[in-house]
């Protein structure tokens, strides 16, 4: 049963495509899917603006995220104040793909109105497979993609997803007061998450920056593979190009200081990516990971 809705639903933050670490839907995709995958990006921009309001409260966000999930699924009551979920639903419909990679997204902006501490690696990355991987098992499933390709699907988008909690930690933990950052490793590093809130990160904040990253580079050995794990030549040019954006940015955030100010992607980062990226997963597709 619909839940009622008083006047707009959506929260709209002015971010969109172009502030994202990674092309989305970029011209490498074929043309005829990209308005699907619009359609995925609206959806998930539009929920992450919800979870990540600091106006609305808790329980307010979750009974839009659970709103937008119930029209994603279909349900009955749900309006035209949904329509980027019924927009999605209709491209899941006519494509193949399982709603659930929707789905899972609102489950980890749910999690993000209960949950704002962690305490382990394996609690972020449990994090990460609800609100990243799904992202790139939706891609994969799009192209018609075999479900082999998940681990490394899996494995770049948990690691995107990780970097962008370490470029955005100040501002997660003072507008939202949620955190990312592994307590429990800072504890064991001296530090406490009010380290975060200094004006450049303390040498144990540091450390532990420094730790989420080596596991990145972990996942990244699987991260790479993609490319190679992809039968379609044009996603296999666009995972090639993010894997380079993700292996760029893990050594901007090595050199750099997310807390005394962001560390992003330049114009030339995202050209020479490109280029090499197009080049080598052109090549890379249908070679087997």
């Amino acid at each position: 049963m619909a839940t009622s809705m008083q006047g707009a639903v959506e929260a709209p933050s002015g971010k969109g495509a172009n502030d994202e670490n990674f092309p989305v839907g970029s011209f490498l995709l074929p043309r005829r899917l990209r308005p699907h995958v619009a359609a995925y990006y609206n959806f998930a921009r539009a929920i992450d603006d919800i979870a990540d309001d600091p106006a609305l409260d808790p329980a307010e966000k979750i009974r839009r995220l659970e709103a937008f999930d119930a029209a994603l699924r279909g349900e009955p009551g749900y309006g035209g104040e949904f329509a980027k979920a019924h927009a999605l639903r209709e491209s899941m419909r006519e494509t193949g793909v399982a709603n659930v990679h929707g789905s899972d997204l609102v489950a980890a902006f749910v999690q993000d109105c209960k949950k704002r501490r962690y305490h382990s690696w394996e609690e972020v990355a449990g994090y990460c497979e609800k609100s990243a991987n799904p992202v790139g098992r939706y891609l994969l499933d799009l192209h018609g993609e075999e479900k082999s390709g998940y681990r490394y699907s899996d494995a770049l988008c948990t690691v995107l997803q990780v970097i962008n909690h370490l470029q955005d930690c100040a501002d997660d933990k003072r507008d939202l007061d949620r955190v990312y950052v592994i307590d429990a490793w800072l504890a064991d590093e001296g530090g406490s998450l009010d380290d975060i809130d200094g004006e450049k990160s303390s040498p144990a904040l540091r450390r532990v920056i420094d730790r989420m990253l080596d596991e990145c580079d972990r996942l990244m050995r699987d991260a790479r593979r993609l490319p190679f794990a992809l039968k379609s030549r044009r996603l296999a040019m666009e995972s090639a190009v993010i894997v380079r954006l993700a292996d760029r940015l893990i050594l901007l955030l090595r050199k750099g200081d997310p807390v005394a100010g962001r560390v992003a992607l330049k114009k030339t980062d995202f050209a020479l990516a490109g280029l090499a990226g197009a080049v080598s997963g052109f090549f890379a597709a249908g070679r087997g990971a």
